[in-house]
């Protein structure tokens, strides 16, 4: 029980500077810009992060995760933080000179020539996430997750302070006559500013990181280096079927909902939107993560490691079947978050995306076993396969059904990644999962979600009389949880008396 609260607390600490990322994301890049600017604009903000996040993992490719495995080892800690510290400078000059030199044949291919300037900020921005990518990896390693959160949230901080600056401060500043008649402003392409609030929040970061680069004695490794490349490369592809699986329905959704070019990008504003708020689930599945890979590799040599793993893997589906329906109960709440209620028709993809998240969780609880066991490989193909049914499932369902194609194929696909995961793990590294348990949670959450909805059709209740009814099923849900967890809760009173 003492390494589930550490667990805990760490999961904390790293949740703070996870929390505060989600608050600039709903609170500014959410509610602020879906107020600052039109759908369509909104769509191509959603877009070029969709982008992103296959960009990081050719720049990153696992480095951070094959630190974890070999930094771990006793009198690594250092030689491995060289060695891929050397490697990921090396690679990403080169690739970020590729891509600036790229953007202009790139930009018109994705939609118009104003993406040849994004992708180059992009390429800056996703150059020096990929340097800071060790150095972060190594206070979650050392067990610092204060200097974590810190580090974490001052980027965000200056990101929020550029933003406001280059959309309100600025322009201000401009009607009064203070650029001399400059044109340093550019009101035709406000969103670019969004990107380049980011590129001086990474750019702090790095900052603050530097000096943990010039403190390591520099002790590069060939042969660690083949290792951790090897250990690597399949999770390279699986880091690239979760970008397909999670990230790029947004651009599918974009071009294949219409034909209308304008109508689409408003589809993606919409759709990225309201998809925010099921990201609720995936913060718990990111505060979770960061503590967990580390905890889970300094575990894995304990008598009791895969009891361990069991007892966290049946925390999380607790955890997260709370979030789910608090989400949902108050989603009358949640949807303010979105400041045009312009956007809101996409709501109802939220309880299928935070039934996706809640399996991805699942995944990444039940899918420990292959990098335990060096068997990243069966981790490639799992996700490959989640990979094919994203790209089958989006390509027959979004043409007929819109974004509500992409959110029951984001679901499908989660769920079926989470059962591979844990039948090849019961095969190779059995955890005695408690799934009846765990599945008991989510099912009841979904039961409790459906009557919410049923007595929202016939009762005809102002806004706060069903929220008052929905706060009653919340806790119905959480005595017959309690009901359920009778023995554990009379074990963990005992222990504390």
């Amino acid at each position: 029980m003492s390494l589930l609260k550490k667990l805990a607390g760490d999961t904390a600490i790293y949740g703070v500077s996870s929390i505060l990322s989600r608050i600039l994301n709903f609170l500014v890049m959410t509610y602020y810009l879906t107020g600052a600017f039109p759908r369509e604009e909104y769509g191509i903000y959603a877009e070029m992060y969709a982008y992103v996040s296959v960009l990081i993992i050719f720049f990153t490719y696992r480095m951070e995760t094959a630190f974890f495995r070999f930094g771990s080892r006793d009198g690594n800690l250092d030689r491995t933080f060289s060695t891929g510290s050397v490697a990921l400078f090396t690679t990403t000059i080169i690739l970020t000179v590729l891509l600036v030199v790229a953007a202009p044949a790139l930009g018109p291919l994705l939609d118009s020539s104003n993406y040849q300037k994004y992708l180059i900020w992009f390429a800056f921005i996703v150059a020096f996430d990929a340097l800071v990518a060790l150095p972060f990896a190594r206070l979650r390693l050392t067990n610092r997750p204060v200097k974590f959160a810190v580090l974490k949230t001052l980027s965000i901080l200056v990101n929020i302070i550029c933003l406001f600056f280059f959309l309100e401060g600025l322009p201000r500043l401009i009607d009064g006559g203070w650029d001399g008649g400059m044109t340093i402003y550019d009101p035709e392409d406000r969103i670019k500013y969004v990107f380049i609030a980011n590129f001086f929040g990474s750019a702090v970061t790095l900052l603050f990181l530097l000096p943990d680069y010039f403190k390591i004695k520099f002790d590069f490794d060939k042969t660690l280096l083949k290792k951790m490349l090897i250990y690597a490369a399949p999770l390279i592809i699986v880091s690239l079927a979760a970008a397909v699986n999670q990230q790029l329905n947004i651009p599918m959704v974009k071009f294949l909902a219409t034909d209308d070019e304008m109508l689409a990008k408003v589809i993606v504003g919409e759709y990225s939107a309201c998809f925010k708020i099921a990201m609720l689930m995936s913060l718990a599945i990111q505060a979770f993560n960061y503590a967990a890979e580390p905890f889970f590799f300094n575990q894995s040599g304990q008598k009791n490691a895969q009891q361990t793993y069991a007892d966290v893997g049946q925390a999380f589906a607790l955890a997260g079947s709370f979030i789910f329906l608090g989400i949902l109960l108050y989603l009358d709440i949640f949807k303010h978050l979105i400041r045009d209620p312009n956007y809101w028709v996409a709501l109802r993809v939220v309880p299928i995306l935070l039934l996706a998240n809640f399996f991805l969780g699942l995944y990444y609880n039940f899918s420990i076993w292959y990098k335990l066991r060096d068997r990243t490989m069966m981790g490639a193909y799992i996700s490959v396969s989640g990979s094919v049914i994203t790209l089958g499932l989006n390509f027959l369902l979004i043409p007929k059904i819109g974004y509500m194609g992409a959110a029951y194929t984001a679901m499908v696909c989660y769920a079926f990644m989470a059962a591979a995961s844990y039948l090849t793990g019961q095969r190779y590294y059995p955890v005695p999962y408690p799934i009846g348990k765990m599945f008991t949670y989510i099912t009841l959450a979904v039961g409790v979600y459906f009557l919410s909805e049923f007595l929202k059709d016939n009762l005809g209740l102002s806004v706060p009389a069903f929220l008052l009814v929905n706060t009653v099923l919340l806790l119905i849900y959480t005595l017959t949880i309690g009901f359920i967890e009778r023995d554990q809760l009379r074990k963990l009173r005992r222990r504390k008396g």
